[in-house]
C-alpha cells in the first residue's frame, strides 16, 4: 500500500470535493508548502455548505414553479454527495484521533 502524506490526502480530498459540488475553472490546488490540512478541511466545508444552500435554492425554486427538475435533482445529488463525503473525511478524522490517543505513551 503507497504512503500518501497529509497534504497530498487532503489535496486529494479538495479535488474530491470540488468534482462532487460540479466547480468548473477550479484553480489548482497548490503543494503542500502553501496550504495547510485545516485550510484544505476549511475549503472542503464551505464548499459542502455552498452546494448544500445551492440545492436547497433549487428546490424552492421547484415548488414555486420556476426550476427545472432535472436541475433540482442534479443539485441535489451533488449535495448529497457533497455531505457524505464530508462525513466521511470526519469519521476518518476521529477514527484516527482515537487511534492516537490509544498509543501508549
Amino acid at each position: 500500500m503507497a504512503t500518501v502524506s497529509t497534504a497530498a490526502a487532503a489535496a486529494r480530498y479538495a479535488a474530491a470535493a470540488s468534482a462532487a459540488t460540479g466547480e468548473t475553472g477550479a484553480t489548482p490546488v497548490p503543494g503542500p508548502e502553501a496550504v495547510g490540512f485545516g485550510q484544505v478541511l476549511e475549503n472542503a466545508l464551505a464548499a459542502t455548505v455552498r452546494s448544500v444552500k445551492e440545492a436547497d435554492a433549487k428546490a424552492m425554486q421547484a415548488v414555486a414553479g420556476a426550476a427545472d427538475i432535472t436541475d433540482v435533482v442534479t443539485a441535489v445529488a451533488r449535495a448529497e454527495l457533497a455531505l457524505q463525503t464530508t462525513v466521511a473525511i470526519r469519521d476518518r478524522v476521529i477514527q484516527a484521533y482515537q487511534e492516537v490517543m490509544r498509543m501508549p505513551i
